[in-house]
C-alpha cells in the first residue's frame, strides 16, 4: 500500500529521510486507527475475494506496496504461492517484510519505482503473476502514466490474471479540482486525530500529487488494454473510493 505516508525524497540524507519517515508513519498510523480511508472495509472485501475467486496456488505482484500491513491481513488463510512487492522506500520494505512474515509464502522485496519498471523485469516476469494490485498509488500518475502501467501490467499477467486497483476516484464529470475540495472538506470533518500541522501536510500533498480518474476512463483504460471485463467491489458513501477488479 502506497498512500499519502510514502512521499518520495530521494537527495535528502537517510537521517533526515527517517525523521520525515517517522513523521509520515505518525500521520499513516492515526489515519489506519480512525479507518478514515476504509481500509478496514475495503481489505475485509479484498480477503473474501482472495479466498473465494482464487482457489489455486497463485502469485502476486503488489505495486507500491508500502509497509503491507494490510495486504498481509488480506493474504491470511489463502492460497498465496508468491508475494512480490516493490516500493521506492527502504524504510517501509523492511517493515514490509517483518509484517509480511506471518504469510507462508514465497516472499520478494524490491526497492524501486514502480512506475518506471525495467525492460529486463518486464522480460523476465511476462505472464508471471495471478494477481496484480495497486493501493493506493496509482493516482499519483497523471492519465499518460497510468496508461503506460495498465499496458504494463497486462503483459506481466498470466492468461486469466486479475488486476485489484484499489484508490481514490473523482465522480463521472467530476473536475479535479472540485474532488480535491470535497475530499479536503472530508479529511477537516472526519479525520479529527490530525494536528493542524498533519493537516497541513496531507492537504499539500493531496493538492499537488493527487489525480485521480473517473471510473469510466479507468474502464476505458482496461479494455484498451486487452481486460476482458472489470467491476467494482468496493465503493465509499462518498464516492471517493474504489475497489476494482479488471479481469484478463
Amino acid at each position: 500500500m502506497s498512500d499519502i505516508i510514502y512521499f518520495k525524497h530521494e537527495e535528502e540524507e537517510k537521517s533526515t529521510n527517517q525523521e520525515l519517515f517517522n513523521q509520515q508513519l505518525n500521520i499513516y498510523q492515526k489515519v489506519l486507527h480512525g479507518n478514515y480511508m476504509g481500509h478496514c472495509e475495503i481489505y475485509d472485501i479484498l480477503h473474501n475475494f482472495l479466498v473465494n475467486y482464487l482457489q489455486k496456488p497463485f502469485k502476486m505482484l503488489d505495486l507500491g506496496c508500502g509497509d503491507a500491513c494490510f495486504i498481509a491481513q488480506a493474504l491470511a488463510n489463502t492460497n498465496i504461492a508468491s508475494y512480490t512487492g516493490i516500493d521506492l522506500s527502504e524504510i517501509a520494505l523492511e517493515i514490509a517484510q517483518s509484517n509480511m512474515a506471518i504469510i507462508p509464502c514465497e516472499k520478494h522485496f524490491q526497492q524501486g519505482d514502480f512506475s518506471e519498471l525495467t525492460d529486463e523485469f518486464l522480460q523476465q516476469k511476462e505472464g508471471s503473476f495471478n494477481v496484480i494490485m495497486a493501493s493506493f498509488a496509482l493516482h499519483h500518475l497523471l492519465l499518460p502514466k497510468k496508461d503506460v502501467i495498465f499496458r504494463e501490467i497486462a503483459k506481466l499477467l498470466s492468461a486469466d490474471g486479475i488486476f485489484v486497483l484499489i484508490d481514490v476516484i473523482r465522480k463521472e464529470s467530476e473536475e479535479r479540482e472540485t474532488y480535491i475540495e470535497r475530499y479536503l472538506d472530508d479529511v477537516k470533518k472526519r479525520w479529527s486525530m490530525l494536528s493542524p500541522q498533519e493537516y497541513l501536510i496531507v492537504k499539500n500533498h493531496i493538492s499537488s500529487s493527487d489525480f485521480p480518474e473517473t471510473p469510466q476512463t479507468l474502464y476505458e483504460l482496461g479494455i484498451k488494454h486487452n481486460f476482458n471485463r472489470s467491476e467494482c467491489l468496493y465503493r465509499d458513501s462518498l464516492e471517493t473510493t474504489q475497489l476494482l477488479c479488471f479481469y484478463r
